[in-house]
C-alpha cells in the first residue's frame, strides 16, 4: 500500500514538472486584419499593372498547370497569376508575424 501511494505521489509530481506534450498554433487575427490594409496587388490586375506599380519581382517562377499559374515573389509577399491576371496575393509568414523564418 505504501508503494502504491508513493508511486501515485511521484506520478502527480512528475505531471506538474514535465513540459506539456501538446502545443498549439496561435491564431493571428489582428495581424491578418493588418494585412488586409497593406498595399499589395489585387485580384484582376494585369502583370503589366503589377510591374508598373510595384516594380520588378525579386524572383519569378515558371507557369505550372492548365490554366497556367505563375508566381512572382516580392519582398514580403508573393502574387499568383492565371495567364496575365492576378488571382491572389499571399503574405510571407515573417511579414505577418514580424519574425524571420529560416
Amino acid at each position: 500500500m505504501t508503494r502504491m501511494v508513493l508511486a501515485l505521489v511521484l506520478a502527480v509530481i512528475a505531471g506538474f514538472t514535465l513540459p506539456p506534450a501538446v502545443s498549439a498554433d496561435v491564431l493571428l487575427i489582428e495581424e491578418v486584419r493588418q494585412a488586409d490594409s497593406m498595399n499589395v496587388p489585387v485580384n484582376g490586375m494585369t502583370k503589366g499593372e503589377v510591374r508598373a506599380r510595384f516594380g520588378e519581382p525579386m524572383k519569378t517562377h515558371s507557369a505550372v498547370g492548365d490554366p497556367p499559374i505563375t508566381q512572382w515573389e516580392f519582398d514580403g509577399w508573393s502574387v499568383y497569376f492565371e495567364y496575365d491576371l492576378v488571382l491572389f496575393t499571399v503574405l510571407h509568414k515573417d511579414t505577418v508575424t514580424g519574425k524571420k523564418t529560416e
